[in-house]
């Protein structure tokens, strides 16, 4: 009888202890979808942070190979292609951020927070937890950030190198590796015959 008790014992609290695995990830998943807005932000951070070099580049040829008068008109076409470029490449970093998110992130909160703590997260209660959430929240982004820019890399990278040759068609740049100096219509007038 003892060992019959036991066994049911046994079986119960596996029964018990899978049913909290199953509350808790339910609890992480939860958090990730409350987590959802921060994600979206990362992914947008960085779309932005990714063509921050060519609009300086743009920016910078603008300023000294282009004449004045042209500058409001090619970089409103510049400022175009970058913006169908963010458009784009947005849903696609944002998508992969969410995909992730799970498997990045969802184990570290599994294993840092209990059910208890999750739930306070959630709801998010002034509490001493928010601090550990806020200690450990670099950690999740950097986890996050680390395999999205890895996943999506191979994706990305030829639009960043086509936004880049469109930027510089926008602007009258060269596209083809020669110094911009090499353009002819960045050449200087030429002089006017000195007067005898």
């Amino acid at each position: 009888m003892k060992k019959f008790k036991l066994a049911v014992l046994t079986v119960a609290l596996a029964a018990s202890s899978i049913a909290m695995a199953q509350d808790k990830a339910a609890l992480v998943k939860q958090l990730l979808e409350v987590q959802r807005p921060a994600i979206d932000g990362m992914a947008r951070i960085l779309v932005n942070d990714s063509v921050a070099p060519i609009l300086q580049a743009g920016g910078e040829y603008l300023q000294t190979q282009v004449p004045p008068e042209k500058r409001e008109a090619l970089g409103k076409a510049a400022e175009a292609e970058v913006q169908k470029y963010v458009q784009e490449a947005f849903p696609i970093v944002r998508d992969k951020a969410v995909q992730l998110a799970p498997s990045t992130v969802g184990p570290l909160l599994e294993q840092n927070f209990n059910e208890d703590e999750l739930r306070q997260l959630i709801t998010w209660l002034s509490s001493p937890l928010n601090k550990k959430f806020a200690e450990l929240n670099p950690q999740l982004g950097s986890a996050l950030t680390q395999k999205l820019v890895t996943d999506v890399r191979p994706t990305i990278d030829p639009k960043l190198q086509a936004l880049n040759v469109s930027v510089a068609k926008a602007l009258g740049a060269p596209t083809d590796g020669q110094p911009p100096a090499a353009q002819p219509a960045a050449k200087p007038a030429a002089k006017a015959p000195a007067k005898k």
